[in-house]
């Protein structure tokens, strides 16, 4: 049996979307369906006003413009996360401050955050790995008495929550996926969450300054809206609006969401069941979602003993036809670190968990008999 490691989900509405795009006007961003797209994505996420982007990167990128971050100031972000999430805030001439993850979500470990805190830091960007939220409540609480900003990296978060909160309305910014990779998807996407009401040194409302940045520091959001009849330059920004076609893709997908999500979590749910036996016998950790989280199944994971172990089961599991793969590569180890002449520190989990941490198949449309596929062939690998 041939098992890949994802499916892009495919809803119905797509192609039908798309016709109606190219035959209705123009392609360019600001449409219908990107108007769509931010009325569910905002419902989905507490009411917050949402931007659409043309990737997550872009969202991060937005946020750190409105955080107004400058040359020299300090975030302090997990090692254990895809780059997007610290270049967005060195492209604004920020040095990420690495800290440590838990071993038990592999998300940052909010009880290292506050001996990090310098007088240059700005902002704490927390990463809800795998669709499990951070410990939210204590990094607000590090972050409004040290008078920082959150934003949430919320790439693999969406319609996963903490305390009831859907991930990305948490923090001051959040930002979501609509990367081919993720639960809901148009390809390339993303969105910004604006939690804050007034843009940083700005005299202005953090959602308007939102807009500006998307559409290359113009006010073309105020002309679209009829407020003035020519737009102009007024801010810094770039060109982070998603096209017609992306929003009319991905306007297809949203209303499908929790069913997307449900059956995510039940391919999730028959995992951590099955592979229980292995568990109790220490031949693997599984990852855990603690009681103040609910998770969107976004990625499954084991870590075994060593890195060793990980290897033959990923080589052992190839041979069956099952696609597995391994994730970051911690990024103080990096060379572009290294260049940046961030601190060469040991960060043990992070270290450990990539070398040892292996992804299994998970998507919405996986079987019953290939999920008993897999965990079987895990068993046996191990053995």
């Amino acid at each position: 049996m041939k098992v890949p490691f994802n499916k892009p989900p495919i809803c119905g509405g797509e192609i039908e979307n798309i016709r109606t795009a190219i035959s209705s006007g123009p392609l360019q961003g600001g449409g219908k369906f990107m108007g769509v797209c931010e009325s569910l994505i905002s419902g989905f996420c507490a009411g917050r006003p949402s931007l659409l982007t043309n990737s997550c990167t872009a969202s991060l990128e937005m946020a750190a413009m409105l955080c107004d971050i400058k040359p020299g100031d300090e975030i302090i972000v997990p090692t254990y996360t895809f780059v997007s999430t610290v270049s967005a805030f060195v492209l604004r001439g920020a040095k990420p401050v690495f800290c440590d993850i838990r071993a038990d979500t592999l998300n940052i470990d909010e009880t290292k955050i506050e001996e990090l805190i310098t007088p240059k830091t700005r902002a704490i960007v927390p990463v809800h790995y795998a669709g499990v939220a951070c410990e939210m409540d204590t990094i607000m609480d590090i972050a409004k008495r040290h008078n920082l900003l959150v934003v949430e990296d919320a790439a693999q978060g969406f319609f996963a929550f903490y305390k009831d909160k859907p991930l990305g309305s948490i923090g001051d910014l959040g930002s979501l996926s609509f990367h081919g990779t993720k639960n809901v998807v148009c390809g390339e996407g993303g969105a910004l969450i604006v939690n804050m009401e007034t843009a940083p040194n700005r005299n202005v409302s953090a959602t308007d300054r939102a807009n500006f940045i998307r559409e290359k520091g113009t006010n073309r959001i105020h002309f679209l809206k009829g407020k003035i009849d020519k737009y102009t330059w007024v801010d810094l920004g770039s060109s982070y609006i998603p096209s017609e076609l992306s929003a009319a893709f991905l306007a297809a997908q949203l209303p499908h969401t929790e069913e997307l999500t449900r059956k995510r979590v039940e391919a999730w749910n028959f995992y951590k069941e099955a592979l229980a036996p292995l568990e109790k016998k220490g031949l693997i950790k599984t990852g855990c979602i603690p009681d103040s989280c609910r998770t969107n199944g976004h990625i499954f994971y084991i870590i075994t003993e060593s890195e060793k172990r990980t290897k033959e089961l990923a080589d052992f599991l190839a041979k069956r036809e099952i696609s597995s793969n391994s994730h970051y590569v911690p990024l103080h180890t990096c060379p572009m670190a290294k260049q940046l002449g961030c601190p060469d520190v040991k960060l043990p989990v992070a270290e450990f968990s990539a070398k040892a941490m292996l992804r299994l198949p998970i998507h919405s449309y996986i079987s019953k008999d290939e999920l008993e596929y897999v965990c079987e062939s895990v068993e046996a690998g191990l053995k």
